[in-house]
């Protein structure tokens, strides 16, 4: 059993969490609104009124929020993780933010504390947390994060280091906009096949095993054909991510013509008010118009 703290009980946190407790691990939660929180409490798991209070005795602690600005607000502002007594050795952060931002966080907290920093963004979604088959992408110490894999097992079926610092986060970058990049595709092609008299229903199984298969295409086809569904993500997180994707690929000097016509959808996804709705409802701009 390892003693653990998990900052952060949103969407995809909250079964992480689970699978730490059903491996029996010892886990202090904290979040920002404690009401989210009181399921993992009644299952085993521990409050803390702050992330100083959460991370005291801990070997990890494990964080999973929105932003660049919520991890720093968590990490470095008042009761956070940098002012505990003792601060745990090593910090994994399962959010997803910018890679520059994340190097600068890294040496922040090993300057102020010794800790490592961990980024370890995830992909697989709320059903791949739930079954423990999430896939996580690392940047850092090769051997912190040897280290760190029993801890990681109970959430994920994979976990590759992908180089130093920042580089788990430019992977997730890459995961995202080939994940929004599909999905507009999966909604332009059902489309189609409703307009040719094809059971689009039945795109998933005819596709199943070809080239045009994938995990997108088998959760959101049915997902878009639906009236109405219980979101597994929010299209502000997308929008948000691939806008980051996009400031990398300026800085870096690679063109993304096709990725910035894609954050564009979303941008008018955001601005019709459905921000906080499932990707899948990038159909309602298509109906629109």
């Amino acid at each position: 059993m390892t003693a653990l703290a998990f900052l952060g009980t949103g969407l995809i946190a909250t079964p992480m969490i689970r699978r730490l407790l059903a491996a029996g691990h010892s886990v202090r939660v904290w979040n920002r609104t404690r009401s989210r929180a009181l399921p993992l409490l009644e299952e085993g798991a521990q409050w803390a009124d702050h992330p100083a209070e959460a991370v005291a005795g801990a070997a990890a602690v494990i964080v999973c929020l929105t932003d660049a600005s919520a991890v720093e607000t968590v990490v470095f502002g008042p009761q956070g993780v940098a002012m505990a007594q003792a601060t745990p050795p090593v910090l994994v952060d399962h959010s997803s933010i910018a890679p520059q931002a994340t190097r600068a966080l890294a040496s922040r907290l090993k300057d102020a504390t010794g800790s490592i920093w961990i980024d370890a963004p995830v992909s697989g979604g709320v059903a791949g947390a739930a079954r423990g088959e999430l896939a996580i992408m690392c940047g850092g110490p090769a051997d912190a994060i040897e280290r760190l894999r029993p801890v990681l097992a109970a959430y994920s079926a994979q976990v590759t280091r992908m180089g130093d610092s920042g580089a788990g986060q430019a992977t997730k970058l890459c995961n995202q906009v080939i994940v929004a990049a599909s999905i507009v595709a999966i909604n332009e092609a059902v489309r189609l096949a409703r307009a040719s008299g094809v059971d689009a229903a039945s795109l998933p199984r005819a596709l199943a095993g070809g080239w045009a298969d994938s995990t997108p295409l088998q959760v959101f086809a049915p997902r878009m054909l639906a009236d109405e569904v219980e979101p597994i993500g929010a299209s502000d997180t997308m929008l948000k991510d691939l806008d980051t994707a996009l400031a990398a690929a300026r800085a870096a000097g690679v063109p993304m013509p096709f990725a910035g016509a894609v954050t564009e959808l979303f941008r008018q996804l955001q601005a019709c008010g459905l921000g906080a709705a499932d990707p899948s409802r990038i159909v309602t701009l298509y109906e629109r118009r």
